[in-house]
């Protein structure tokens, strides 16, 4: 069954952790694939986000949330001992990875054909071979040396994106997918210190959900796509809400 998952965030934490996900999977796309000077969009976007940012902490912290609470588990009686332990096992060399991890974007910053080129990709259309004869005579090397270049400028970012990678994992995995209606394209749900919404349909081309909500409570509004209007039909769909 062809299936479709819909996720919305319900903290700033998670939004940023969504938007982190989003860009490692497009890096590791255009790592495998040549798509010429497309690869350098999530690159400065990355870059950009993580000059605003101090998601190192923050990762860090929330590291240290699941390894206590991974902790706690283990010491139950009937827990699964062999897979806490692989768990905490991952968590805690995400944690000394990002631990070591200073000044993530220096590296980027001291590499003179990236600064230059950065500052034109803002700009619309302004990535021409004559804006920039540097990235011309660059997209003219072999892919697999340009795809080794790629793979160097991203190597600073891993241990970043692979600990948000694991810290969505483990929030994914908390809460098992459940069969819901929204009845009238309309439901609403209540949780206690909720962090994602994630729902998971059969895909169809006529309708698709907006959620919104805080920790404590959420509304889904299924849509028709065509007119862009509320959807009034019955739909049948799998929720997770996820702490």
């Amino acid at each position: 069954m062809n299936e479709l998952i819909y996720e919305q965030p319900l903290n700033e934490k998670i939004r940023s952790f969504l938007r982190l996900e989003y860009l490692a999977e497009q890096l590791e796309f255009n790592l495998k694939n040549d798509h010429q000077h497309a690869c350098f969009y999530p690159l400065f976007s990355l870059w950009e986000l993580c000059e605003r940012c101090d998601y190192r902490n923050d990762v860090i912290k929330e590291l240290d949330k699941h390894l206590n609470q991974l902790q706690k588990w283990h010491q139950l009686p009937d827990a699964n001992h062999k897979h806490i332990n692989t768990l905490i096992e991952r968590v805690t060399e995400k944690r000394n990875d990002i631990s070591q991890l200073f000044r993530l974007c220096e590296p980027l910053k001291n590499d003179r054909f990236l600064t230059t080129i950065r500052q034109r990709f803002s700009m619309p259309g302004a990535s021409c071979n004559f804006d920039l004869p540097q990235l011309h005579f660059w997209l003219a090397k072999p892919w697999t040396e340009r795809q080794q270049q790629y793979r160097v400028w991203i190597a600073h970012f891993m241990p970043l994106l692979e600990s948000v990678k694991l810290l969505l994992e483990l929030t994914r995995n908390s809460t098992e997918f459940e069969s819901q209606t929204a009845e009238s394209g309309f439901y609403q749900g209540n949780g206690d210190n909720l962090s994602l919404v994630r729902v998971r349909l059969e895909a169809n081309p006529s309708s698709y959900p907006t959620i919104s909500g805080n920790r404590n409570r959420f509304a889904i509004h299924f849509m028709d796509f065509g007119p862009q209007k509320h959807f009034h039909g019955n739909v049948k769909f799998e929720l997770a809400a996820c702490r």
